[in-house]
């Protein structure tokens, strides 16, 4: 099936997703595109999702955002990482910092000289050869030469929408407020033809993107795409937020904080805090969980608590005919990772690389859903392993996770890990050192390593393992505040 030249794309929806494929669309593409966007001032967007990953830094520098005005205009902070506490076992904490850990040689990874250098007892914390991890742990931060540092942002989602309408309305993009009534399809071909809005507009458009959160009111309720449920995975189905006044200086990493039934996150901006828990309904009522997370605040509340409900899971079909889901209509991952954002910008950046501009073809449909389908999954497996691989089990919440099955891939990974001390990327997979950090952070230590570290001595090897952690406490030490760095670099006028 194919249809003709795409000249009209329409935006179902604001939010994150909406507004970062408008301004991607109209700032990289929309020359010769008119580009739409509907939404309605009524209706509330989630807007949790207030950490990032590196790879935000990388669309940004496509869209020639300025950093410096961007981290002002959202109230955003630095992150390195996440710390983890409670997660390997009660009163136990690491931290997953974005960096690489170590030094690798050809036929070995850092974390096989690593080991043997822990059986001799003269290796520190894993984490403590990861200039990220270090960094986080001292809250210092500044930019280094050759992206020496990596980083991704706190930020308000709010106000990132409204920083991205700036961009996408001066590059032409138009919005129009309102409801959408109905989901027009074409009855011979069976995709999107219009939108008929509240006030009896109607929308006809050639590309449609469906940006309305997880009603997927087109994707779903009009197409009837079908979701994937993968709840006996993950099965938290609840969130609560809030928002707190900040009452120190903002850390450069998110805490995620375990609890009998879910966990808790920290997430400091400049000028306050976004907090949530993130639990399973079959294990708590809402009411205690509400009660745990206000018992584990700090600061005076901004906001009052809201419970959000959601299924994990994803769209069977990412993209179907001329409907494209971006963000939480394509399915839902728990932001255990903070990883909604970043496959929101996937979805926009390979949209933009198989862009129909002569046609719609089923082969860019496919491979579309193909590439998306490998990144949901491998990232699904990522935040599983995190349940899976854990020594609490001090709670029947725990016990399942400890005791369920999990994916063919996802075990294979942490079976190999577990045996060789080996992690292999597939096919430019979103994590890499990130696997090894979580599963040794989670209490995995592998059995053997690569014989080829034995080729050292074991003083070389100690001298090895010296000189890189010398060189990072090193470097650290110059660094600034995390707290200086913003007030000196981008600190927002209403903090």
């Amino acid at each position: 099936m194919t249809t003709n030249k795409v000249k009209k794309i329409i935006i179902a929806g604001g939010g994150t997703s909406g507004w970062m494929a408008a301004a991607a669309i109209t700032k990289l593409l929309g020359k010769n595109l008119e580009v739409i966007l509907i939404e309605s001032d009524d209706i509330p967007t989630i807007g949790v999702g207030e950490a990032t990953i590196p790879t935000l830094v990388y669309f940004h520098q496509l869209l020639g955002i300025n950093e410096a005005e961007f981290l002002k205009a959202t109230q955003g902070t630095f992150k390195l990482g996440i710390n983890f506490e409670s997660w390997r076992d009660l009163k136990e904490n690491y931290l997953h910092a974005f960096g690489t850990t170590g030094k690798d040689c050809w036929a070995a990874g850092f974390q096989h000289f690593w080991l043997k250098g822990k059986q001799k007892g003269y290796a520190n914390d894993f984490g403590d050869y990861c200039l990220e991890q270090v960094s986080a742990t001292n809250e210092k931060f500044a930019h280094l030469p050759n992206n020496g540092l990596n980083y991704a942002y706190h930020i308000d989602a709010g106000l990132y929408a409204k920083f991205l309408r700036n961009i996408a309305e001066k590059h032409g993009l138009t919005r129009i407020e309102g409801k959408i009534n109905n989901v027009n399809i074409n009855p011979e071909t069976g995709y999107v033809a219009s939108l008929t809005l509240d006030n009896k507009q109607i929308i006809d458009g050639d590309l449609f993107l469906d940006c309305t959160g997880q009603r997927g009111l087109l994707i779903e309720q009009a197409m009837h795409t079908g979701f994937e449920d993968w709840s006996h995975w993950l099965p938290n189905d609840s969130a609560i937020a809030v928002q707190t006044k900040a009452i120190s200086a903002p850390l450069p990493y998110t805490r995620s904080i375990a609890h009998p039934f879910g966990w808790q996150w920290r997430i400091p901006l400049q000028n306050r805090v976004g907090n949530g828990i993130v639990f399973s309904s079959k294990h708590v009522s809402d009411e205690e969980a509400k009660k745990t997370l206000l018992n584990n605040l700090e600061g005076e509340l901004i906001t009052e608590p809201r419970v959000i409900r959601f299924k994990t899971g994803t769209r069977r079909l990412h993209w179907n005919k001329n409907c494209i889901a971006v963000g939480l209509s394509s399915g839902f991952l728990e932001p255990l990772e903070s990883t909604s954002i970043h496959l929101i910008q996937q979805a926009i950046v390979r949209l933009m690389r198989m862009f129909p501009h002569t046609r719609i073809q089923q082969e860019d449909i496919d491979e579309f859903n193909r590439q998306t389908r490998f990144d949901t999954e491998r990232i699904r497996d990522f935040i599983i392993l995190h349940y899976k691989v854990t020594k609490r089990a001090d709670t029947p919440y725990w016990q399942h996770n400890r005791n369920m099955s999990v994916p063919d891939t996802l075990a294979k990974k942490i079976d190999l890990f577990k045996n060789t001390g080996r992690v292999f990327r597939e096919n430019n997979e979103l994590f890499d050192d990130s696997w090894m950090q979580v599963m040794i952070g989670q209490g995995l230590i592998p059995k053997s390593y690569h014989p080829i570290v034995d080729n050292m001595s074991d003083d070389e090897l100690k001298r090895f393992l010296d000189h890189i952690k010398g060189n990072i406490d090193g470097t650290v030490k110059q660094l600034p505040s995390h707290h200086d760095f913003i007030n000196q670099y981008c600190k927002s006028n209403s903090a």
